[in-house]
């Protein structure tokens, strides 16, 4: 589909008929909207001294809800037609029944806007974008004659959603993302390692374009693959772990984080299902999800039932004091959403999902923090990760990490994972470092199959006794 066969919503159905094949679909019901979204996205890869992919993706539709208690009758089509809305209607009243629900109250308005409505992939002209990844490969193989292999990246999309309600209420957001990333390989003496660096946001690309932000990426990834050069295996063991600022913030959002969204406690299987008001990490862990910050990854100005995102504390002085929630878990919890949420797409019916989840920073001087540290390891990347939601038990292994002895940082390590579980790895924080920072626009979260866009960050921190994975005995 090219973008000239888009045609305003409202010359494919009159919103009457909208609205009144919807109210039709809803009767009965508690809760439920019309979710239209259009999308447009291009991504160039330029690996190996060429171009390797350029692709351009154009797609539409919407989807149907209707709630009832516990029970969500959904449908979608990619087909925006009075016809497919009506075989919509008839499938999501299938799930509602007879019998008269409890209107919910619509969510509230607004008109903040947290980043632009620019289409980033018009902004740039594609030539420029080409001329770009050619001069980052450039780049990157002049800084250092050991760089056997570049690859760079430029994604750009445009997301426009409308949400229509049977009680009239009509809701629009445009949601721009954009990422440079860049990977290189080194080759020293017939050893191969890698790094990669990158990020973006709801921004346009002229920014990131610009040569000091693509060059200062390619600097961070080809220092990355020089310290993966050196790196020796890693030791194995229970050990006490140092984790940088910033990304590794990725390590609290799988661990904790998915763990206090409202679905997994209300059905009670969360690790933390239960513990309102309780103590459930150490004192001065404060944990936010925060959907309001400009221009970030994870920020939405509604979330995708037309909730003002908000920033939420979950954690306060290690006590539990909320969780993330949708309109329908946070209904039959006797509680207020908090604009979390979120689909993938129109195919998707929402659930509550995290925007940007971060830490608040201490008093700590993050280097007393190492200091402090005897014999473990100083993790400062890391790659993949999973959490098994029921027991908070996660793995995840370091891209980037050190061996610490006696307070001093020793040799780079490879290999290392993080084994551990959430609830009892935040009793376990001592030590919090003023140095809160945000990762650098280039999380996705992944759910029930659906995949957001997110945010993560916190400062540096100590965590006692995690088991660390490695290859050294």
């Amino acid at each position: 589909m090219s973008d000239t066969d888009f045609r305003p919503l409202e010359d494919r159905i009159s919103p009457e008929t909208a609205v009144s094949l919807l109210r039709e679909a809803t009767a009965g019901a508690d809760d439920g909207e019309l979710f239209f979204e259009r999308r447009r996205s291009e991504a160039l890869v330029f690996d190996d001294g060429r171009v390797k992919t350029a692709s351009y993706d154009a797609s539409e539709g919407f989807g149907l809800r209707a709630v009832r208690g516990d029970v969500t009758g959904y449908a979608h089509s990619s087909e925006i037609s009075e016809a497919a809305l009506r075989r919509a209607t008839g499938t999501a009243r299938l799930a509602v029944g007879d019998g008269g629900g409890t209107w919910a109250e619509a969510p509230r308005a607004t008109n903040r806007r947290l980043y632009t409505d620019a289409d980033p992939i018009a902004g740039v002209s594609f030539p420029v974008k080409l001329d770009t990844l050619r001069e980052i490969d450039a780049f990157a193989r002049a800084l250092d004659p050991r760089v056997v292999q570049v690859s760079a990246t430029i994604a750009a999309s445009i997301q426009e959603i409308e949400i229509l309600r049977p009680d009239g209420v009509h809701l629009r957001d445009v949601r721009p993302m954009t990422r440079v990333n860049v990977s290189v390989i080194l080759d020293q003496d017939g050893r191969r390692e890698g790094g990669t660096a990158g990020g973006g946001g709801r921004v346009g690309l002229d920014g990131l374009l610009d040569p000091e932000d693509w060059q200062a990426k390619t600097r961070e990834a080809l220092r990355i693959a020089a310290v993966n050069l050196q790196a020796v295996p890693a030791p194995a063991g229970v050990m006490d772990v140092v984790l940088g600022p910033g990304w590794p913030g990725i390590l609290l959002h799988e661990a904790i984080g998915h763990g206090l969204e409202g679905d997994f406690n209300r059905k009670g299987t969360s690790a933390f299902a239960g513990l309102m008001g309780q103590q459930i990490a150490a004192p001065g862990v404060t944990v936010l999800d925060d959907g309001t910050i400009p221009d970030r990854r994870g920020s939405i100005s509604i979330d995708d039932e037309g909730t003002p995102s908000g920033k939420t504390v979950l954690i306060e002085d290690g006590i539990l004091v909320g969780y993330m929630q949708d309109r329908q878990n946070a209904r039959l919890m006797g509680v207020a959403p908090t604009g979390n949420g979120r689909r993938e797409s129109y195919a998707h019916a929402p659930m509550p999902r995290m925007t940007n989840t971060y830490m608040l920073g201490g008093d700590t001087d993050p280097a007393d923090i190492v200091a402090d540290l005897k014999d473990g390891i100083y993790a400062v990347g890391f790659g993949g990760g999973q959490v098994d939601i029921t027991n908070g038990k996660f793995v995840f292994s370091c891209t980037e990490a050190y061996r610490v002895q006696n307070g001093k940082i020793g040799a780079p390590v490879k290999g290392a994972t993080l084994i551990g579980d959430g609830a009892t790895a935040l009793k376990k924080i001592r030590g919090i470092g003023n140095d809160m920072a945000l990762d650098p626009g280039m999380g996705n979260c992944g759910k029930a199959g659906q995949w957001v866009p997110v945010g993560v960050g916190q400062p540096t921190l100590m965590i006692g006794g995690l088991t660390v994975g490695g290859s050294a005995t």
